[in-house]
């Protein structure tokens, strides 16, 4: 397995970090907003964003392992993805937040072996706050480089479940009924994630269409926090699969699953 350290780490929330920026300047600017194939929206920042992570990755950090980025893969330019390490890029995760600007947006960036995430980084352009997730566990990073080690609650009593903010279905609410929900937040974008890892919700249900790279950074965020992202039929989320889509999951902090109903 590779050995990663704070020092892969901070050379890759850097990198989120820089495209971060390049994102909140085409914000505040009147940008376009147009259509891919699968009718999702698509804006600058997007494609800028993964441009310069791409080539950051691959110039300043490994050329070794392949990128699977989001804007790259709906142009059809998906590269083969051996045996080997690879990455995988969300550049702006909630496109649909960045466009309504509500701030619920982030950069995603994940290296995966053997199927599973060792590292990902999350990082909220809006404030400048990044996650990080690797196996000496999961830290928040301010917008002063200040580094505070975050974990998952352990569940007790009513649980608090997100909801997405933009893909909420009659299912989610069947599914939650299985659980003593006390309360509900929802999120934009990957935060649903990182909310869990920092011990301020416990469940996130997503029952709809996501990709590799939608889940991959902020699975890692919460790994290392001490929860979980299983399938529904229990087994933990893998990557790497055949056109990198995800079935449905669930992402849970730790005993949770165990307080079913």
């Amino acid at each position: 397995m590779l050995n990663v350290g704070l020092g892969l780490a901070k050379q890759i929330e850097s990198v989120a970090r820089r495209a971060g920026q390049e994102i909140m300047r085409i914000y505040e600017t009147d940008f376009d907003i147009e259509a891919k194939g699968d009718k999702s929206p698509v804006t600058k920042a997007d494609k800028i964003a993964e441009e310069q992570i791409t080539r950051a990755i691959i110039e300043g950090v490994t050329a070794d392992f392949p990128v699977v980025g989001e804007e790259a893969a709906s142009m059809g330019k998906l590269p083969n993805v051996p045996d080997t390490p690879f990455w995988l890029v969300d550049p702006l995760d909630g496109t649909k937040e960045f466009i309504s600007r509500n701030g619920e947006f982030t950069v995603n960036i994940a290296l995966i072996e053997n199927a599973k995430p060792i590292l990902g980084i999350v990082h909220v352009p809006i404030n400048s706050v990044s996650y990080c997730g690797l196996n000496s566990g999961t830290f928040k990073i301010g917008n002063n480089q200040t580094r505070v080690n975050i974990q998952c609650r352990q569940a007790q009593g009513g649980l608090t479940a997100l909801v997405s903010r933009s893909h909420r279905t009659p299912d989610i609410d069947i599914y939650l009924d299985n659980f003593n929900i006390t309360s509900e937040a929802s999120a934009g974008s990957s935060l649903k994630f990182c909310r869990i890892a920092e011990g301020i919700a416990d469940i996130y249900p997503r029952l709809g269409r996501t990709m590799e790279w939608d889940t991959a950074a902020g699975h890692a965020v919460m790994y290392f926090a001490g929860g979980s992202v299983k399938t529904l039929d229990g087994e933990e989320l893998t990557y790497g699969k055949p056109g990198f889509e995800n079935p449905h999951f669930v992402a849970v902090g730790p005993g949770v699953l165990a307080s079913q109903k």
